[in-house]
């Protein structure tokens, strides 16, 4: 059976909602993050040598990155699903460019976002806060908060046409950039300045898959401010 190396509080959370979409069988193998580094524990790397989530094994083979796990979920099992505009068709085009936007533009400023505001906060000398400080706080003022802005600004925009990323229906574009705009929403203070963003964010947590895939995979605490 397809299994699902899955990391609370990860974008393995995502893989869980699209098996839940497409009604496949899976199970899951469950690992915790270190409480300290909130890094993935060692035994992931029994897995894949980086040690990190999402990884899936299916038939034999081990599959990570979430947009490869994406494609080959769909490829394999999403025929008639409409999880995957046809070819040919400029939602097939927009369909690919947003499964590797996410990863690929949208989450480096959230990343290091993530890093400046632990850099700011993490425990040094004395003599050296103030200019861990100072280089954090500038950074995040002076390139990574208009990065964030520049692209939510864009994908807001973006989604204000029709409502999903590749097309007027739901595909599996819209589960691989849920991570990112839930993260922007939670840890980012992008909630609230970007409707057609948190119009999405609303509509894919009610849906009932999105629910199953929670109840499935616990603690899932990024949606917790939306």
């Amino acid at each position: 059976m397809l299994t699902v190396h899955h990391l609370n509080n990860s974008r393995s959370q995502r893989v869980l909602w699209l098996l839940e979409e497409l009604g496949v069988p899976y199970e899951i193998k469950r690992y915790e993050r270190d409480p300290k580094t909130m890094l993935a524990p060692p035994e992931l790397r029994a897995v894949h040598p980086l040690g990190k989530s999402p990884v899936i094994t299916d038939a034999g083979q081990t599959i990570a990155e979430s947009g490869a796990i994406i494609e080959y979920l769909v490829d394999k099992y999403g025929e008639g699903s409409g999880l995957k505009p046809a070819a040919g068709t400029p939602e097939r085009l927009r369909y690919t460019y947003w499964l590797h936007y996410a990863e690929g533009s949208a989450m480096p400023p959230l990343l290091l976002k993530l890093v400046a505001q632990r850099i700011g906060t993490a425990p040094m000398p004395f003599f050296a806060k103030p200019i861990a400080r100072k280089i954090a706080a500038t950074l995040q003022s002076s390139f990574i908060n208009p990065q964030l802005k520049l692209h939510f600004g864009y994908m807001d925009n973006e989604l204000s046409k029709t409502g999903w990323f590749a097309g007027d229906t739901f595909t599996a574009a819209d589960v691989q950039m849920s991570f990112p705009l839930e993260a922007g929403s939670a840890r980012a203070g992008m909630k609230g300045r970007t409707p057609a963003i948190d119009d999405f964010l609303q509509r894919i947590h009610a849906r009932p898959a999105y629910q199953r895939a929670l109840e499935r995979g616990g603690e899932y605490e990024i949606i917790g401010s939306n």
